[in-house]
């Protein structure tokens, strides 16, 4: 098939392109590096299979020739890019999901919106499941993220509903693994280079809030079985496995070696106390279940950005 992924210079959508070329499809990748890197396609950039375009998925979509599939995973996805690209996150929830429902139903293409855990707030329901409305601040700082996701999610529906477009939701867990930023305010890649860096881990608040980690190359696998079954409705894809976040800080600290210890700060408005996957429907309907344990996992990160030299 002929597939396009937008964002596809980002950390989850770069490897969900590895994946799909190396099922024998034709893979279009577009991307501005707003928060993508091309270190993260070098690996395939040369591939006959595969193309890459420099544009905003918010303003265009200038791919020539038919599609088959879209997978829409464009958006700045991390803490500090909510406060620092508000819009550039709002756009590609609502102007970029769009553009992509768009030229899905212009070309009979099947449509993947890749939604977020974050559409549940701070939950009330534990673990979450895909039925919970969620519980979500809308004006908050993280509500850019959040809102353009839930919209993007709504409007995924319609075209659904109204226009008989092909589309899958995934609500994406915590994801983790190597191609993530160093720098970009999530908890893995923050207590990864701080370890490395040989300093003390920064915990906000008092580390009791959970997540729950799932490796990228699980998360891609689920995305993929999503795209090609025939589920319309929102799936969770995450590993359940929860954490609190002095528990992680601790484990890096004990893997890296990292004698500095730990520092505690106040804790981000909105921050959710509690994040862990039903994954019930992703298991019955995609016959999906994360293989890669958190020691395998959380090694290959270090690796990672031991060899990337940023941290």
């Amino acid at each position: 098939m002929r597939i396009l992924v937008t964002g596809g210079a980002g950390f989850v959508p770069s490897h969900l392109c590895e994946r799909l070329l190396s099922e024998g499809h034709e893979v279009v990748a577009i991307d501005n590096f707003v928060t993508g890197h091309r270190r993260n396609i070098a690996a395939f950039a040369q591939h006959p299979r595969f193309s890459f375009i420099e544009a905003d998925v918010t303003r265009e979509l200038p791919v020539p020739g038919k599609l088959d599939r879209i997978y829409h995973m464009a958006s700045p996805a991390s803490p500090i890019d909510y406060v620092e690209l508000p819009f550039e996150t709002l756009y590609a929830g609502s102007d970029a999901t769009r553009l992509g429902l768009d030229r899905a139903r212009a070309d009979g293409a099947r449509f993947l919106l890749a939604s977020t855990s974050e559409v549940y707030g701070d939950p009330a329901i534990h673990p979450q499941v895909e039925s919970y409305w969620g519980n979500v601040n809308p004006i908050g700082v993280r509500s850019v993220y959040d809102e353009a996701k839930r919209y993007g999610e709504a409007l995924t529906m319609a075209y659904h509903r109204y226009h008989g477009v092909a589309t899958r939701i995934v609500r994406i867990f915590n994801t983790y693994g190597p191609r993530m930023r160093p720098n970009d305010g999530r908890v893995m890649p923050a207590f990864c280079s701080q370890a490395l860096r040989g300093e003390p881990l920064t915990v906000f608040g008092d580390g009791l809030q959970t997540r729950s980690f799932c490796y990228v190359s699980d998360l891609v696998d689920g995305i993929d079985r999503l795209m090609e079954s025939n589920l319309t409705e929102p799936c969770n894809v995450g590993n359940p496995h929860e954490m609190t976040m002095l528990q992680l800080a601790e484990y890096i600290n004990r893997f890296t070696g990292n004698t500095a210890g730990i520092i505690h700060k106040p804790l981000p408005k909105d921050d959710p106390t509690r994040r862990k996957p039903d994954i019930s429907r992703a298991s019955a309907e995609l016959g999906w279940a994360p293989r890669v344990s958190f020691e395998d996992g959380v090694s290959r990160t270090v690796d990672y950005f031991r060899a990337l030299g940023e941290v």
